[in-house]
């Protein structure tokens, strides 16, 4: 099977084992795919790039848009000025709105909100329960971090061992270890980018 949205390659994982053969492929692309929507779940976003998709959204006030990540800058914004789901005006970026945080590129980090700039405001309270703004952008991450990369490392190994671990415990000579859902070197690697709510 071929690997989607992975924060991790094959070849990544199967370095860390040792593994040099290709006998257990789909079995580590089953345990990398799966760690990587772990990963997501625990973080409550997703750090891969999807395809430039509209979205429609709720201001938060006049001048501010949270959303959740914007991968790049190439982002298309338009209001509906009557309140009535059409999306009849177009705005310009760097004139008319700005995507923040302003220093996102500096980290490689995304952006998450946008704000109305140069006399514009959003348009709320027209019609009850409408969403006035619609951005079309790729939603995620331009790049992986390098810590979701490790940790998907880390947790693809132990999906991966758990396949040979009954009732959870993995078993050698006279020792046995329990085998944990998340490990404390896995959370720490993530609780940087972790929300506790997706905008």
């Amino acid at each position: 099977m071929a690997i989607s949205n992975g924060y991790a390659t094959l070849a990544q994982v199967k370095s860390a084992l040792r593994i040099t053969d290709s006998v257990d492929d789909t079995l580590l692309e089953q345990a990398i795919e799966s760690a990587s929507r772990r990963i997501d779940g625990y973080c409550g976003r997703w750090f891969y790039k999807t395809p430039q998709t509209a979205i429609k959204v709720y201001p938060f006030d006049y001048y501010n848009v949270p959303t959740q990540d914007i991968a790049n800058t190439t982002v298309t914004v338009a209001v509906s000025t009557q309140g009535n789901g059409v999306y009849d005006q177009t705005w310009t970026q760097g004139t008319d709105y700005q995507l923040e945080p302003l220093n996102a590129s500096l980290n490689n980090d995304p952006y998450n909100r946008i704000v109305a700039i140069g006399g514009k405001t959003f348009p709320i309270q027209v019609t009850p329960n409408v969403p006035y703004v619609q951005i079309t952008a790729q939603w995620g991450w331009q790049d992986v971090p390098i810590d979701v990369t490790q940790a998907c490392v880390l947790l693809s190994i132990r999906q991966f061992a758990r396949l040979n671990a009954a009732l959870g415990i993995v078993g050698f000579n006279d020792m046995a270890i329990q085998v944990k859902a998340v490990y404390p070197d896995v959370r720490d690697l993530l609780n940087q980018y972790r929300l506790m709510a997706v905008a």
